[in-house]
């Protein structure tokens, strides 16, 4: 592990594409999408004419093409960091060079960067070069990281609708190109359980540790909360694998889709991680050594053997909110997203959608419905993706020709599955819906092809002569605080506390979590057919609100860490249980 307190989380399918080769070499944890092969392998030809290394084609239609060319990418990925931080390390102290960079972008109260400032207040008196020499074996690559969304596990049918093979799902396929790569590195598992994915895991011995004690491949879980967290743990420990990390992320302050998490907010969900960690190692160590000495793998594992590392993510903004959650929930590093999306050094995007969203205020980020899997979608207004599903809507050929179908999973027009963005699928159902159902025919409409729309913003990057693509974004709402594009040092330094670059009058980010969640149950509200369960679902999340915001409140009324905007959190608990109120009148019950 680097002595970094952040990391950088996929960013859709092609935002994070090479990250890993821009910051990797600079200590930097990043994390790319194996969602979308043919990106995947566009970005490989780019690199190795970039790079001037051979390139042969893998196509799409070549045997087991998905596995392979993840594999393909990855290793060159990994050939190239280690070759340019190598490189680095090879440079000389007291220069301005890669290497000073590496050492001043490290916060201010690591090891290793207290040593550095040592050296450097010491230069040429005794015992300088050994110390350059201890200070050079102590810095590490970042980990080149990758995410599995677990519901995209498409299974290849023939023309009647019979699937094929499941190791040959989009998920297990990925899996099996990263777990036969070269990486030494994670995989993050997000959107969902997939039982099929975890048992596939335990074909691959880079998942299990070796002699030495260490597993060349590490797992990570992004969780929505503990029970959560020890299901899925536990499900992995019957197979013997250990869980490197749980990744909380925020259900609603983020970007992509968003998972709501029924009214609970990261204050309380990291204070039940607090509480019950250690429950997590003392339930599943004993699992995993019981496996273990099943399958004749020994059971001598190490004392740090499931202590699974506790990280978050979501909304973040300003260091003062990053360090409560270090000192307060003992998190072991924060993940930080969107404000990466305007540093041009660290993320694939095309001038003009970077542009957009320099210009973005919040009420051109919003929660929409584009997303073809029916779980919402934080999305750009005026995104040149939503101009260009707008000008087939008015020219009567809505919906996308589906060029990758990585999103298809709608039966309803015969055994073959359709993408509900597809013109295809469109096509059909607009034709099954009166001419005065306008909500109806709205919710069809706004699908949109993101899963090829997601990726075309780095290959507009990479060439920006061709002919314009449909370039969709995802950013959470934090963006709306940073305005202008920022350099790698910038954002490194706000995050770490050396600079702000977020204007004072910023909400505090549980601030802004919890009206995101009342706008949520305004949804819920809106849509309520008077069920049972309707109503139970509306007064359970009340409920957690409630607690939640009495939690708030506790916290506000305590110091604020530099940078914390603590003063706007009770102002607006006061303004959302006023329009929780409100809004449940009718429905709630005492909570």
């Amino acid at each position: 592990m680097t002595e970094q307190s952040f990391h950088i989380p996929v960013m859709g399918t092609g935002f994070t594409i090479d990250t890993p080769l821009r910051v990797a070499p600079l200590g930097i944890d990043s994390c790319l999408s194996l969602v979308d092969d043919v990106l995947i392998e566009q970005m490989r030809e780019a690199l190795c004419l970039r790079f001037q290394r051979p390139y042969e084609s893998i196509p799409r239609k070549a045997e087991d093409s998905r596995a392979r060319r993840i594999t393909a990418y990855l290793d060159l990925l990994h050939e190239l960091v280690q070759e340019t931080f190598d490189e680095i390390r090879r440079q000389p102290f007291f220069q301005p060079n890669q290497k000073e960079r590496y050492f001043r972008l490290l916060p201010d109260g690591s090891a290793l960067r207290r040593s550095w400032e040592t050296l450097l207040a010491r230069r040429g008196q005794p015992g300088c070069e050994e110390r350059q020499q201890e200070l050079t074996l102590g810095m590490k690559p970042g980990s080149i990281d990758v995410n599995i969304m677990a519901k995209l596990d498409r299974v290849p049918v023939d023309a009647e609708g019979r699937p094929g093979p499941p190791e040959q799902g989009d998920a297990l396929a990925a899996l099996r190109g990263f777990a036969n790569s070269r990486l030494e590195a994670a995989v993050v598992v997000s959107a969902g359980l997939n039982k099929r994915l975890y048992k596939y895991m335990a074909q691959f011995r880079d998942f299990y540790r070796d002699a030495e004690g260490r597993a060349r491949k590490r797992i990570i879980i992004k969780v929505s909360d503990f029970r959560s967290a020890l299901a899925q743990g536990k499900l992995l420990a019957g197979l013997g694998l250990e869980v490197f990390e749980y990744r909380v992320e925020s259900g609603l302050n983020c970007g992509g889709h968003a998972f709501g998490s029924g009214g609970r907010l990261l204050n309380g969900l990291l204070a039940e991680f607090r509480e019950r960690r250690e429950q997590l190692c003392a339930e599943l160590r004993p699992l995993v050594e019981s496996c273990l000495r099943s399958a004749g793998l020994g059971a001598e594992l190490p004392d740090e053997a499931c202590r699974s590392r506790l990280t978050v993510q979501g909304g973040l903004g300003v260091h003062g909110e990053a360090a409560r959650m270090h000192a307060e929930y003992q998190v072991d590093a924060t993940g930080w997203a969107s404000p990466f999306l305007l540093v041009p050094d660290v993320t694939r995007l095309d001038p003009d959608t970077r542009r957009l969203l320099v210009e973005a205020g919040p009420d051109d980020l919003y929660l929409s419905d584009a997303s073809p899997l029916g779980v919402p979608f934080h999305n750009l207004r005026r995104s040149s993706s939503e101009t260009w599903s707008r000008a087939r809507e008015k020219n009567q050929k809505p919906g996308s020709n589906c060029p990758k179908g990585f999103l298809v999973s709608s039966v309803e027009f015969g055994p073959r599955p359709l993408c509900t963005a597809s013109a295809a699928w469109q096509r059909r159902k607009l034709e099954l819906l009166d001419a005065g159902d306008v909500g109806g025919r709205r919710a069809v409409l706004d699908k949109a092809c993101i899963c090829d729309h997601l990726g075309n913003g780095a290959l507009m990057e990479l060439d920006p002569d061709q002919e314009p693509l449909p370039v969709a974004v995802c950013p959470g709402p934090n963006l709306a605080w940073f305005n202008r594009e920022y350099s790698l040092e910038e954002m490194v330094d706000h995050i770490h506390g050396r600079i702000c670059l977020a204007p004072a009058e910023r909400p505090h980010h549980l601030a802004a979590e919890l009206v995101l969640n009342v706008d949520q149950l305004q949804r819920l509200r809106a849509a309520d057919d008077g069920t049972e369960s309707s109503r139970r679902r509306l007064e359970e999340m009340a409920q957690n609100l409630e607690r939640e915001m009495s939690g708030l409140l506790t916290l506000a009324a305590g110091p604020a860490y530099p940078g914390e905007n603590l003063a706007s959190i009770s102002p607006m608990v006061a303004t959302q249980r006023a329009r929780l109120e409100a809004l449940l009148a009718p429905v709630l019950v005492d909570c």
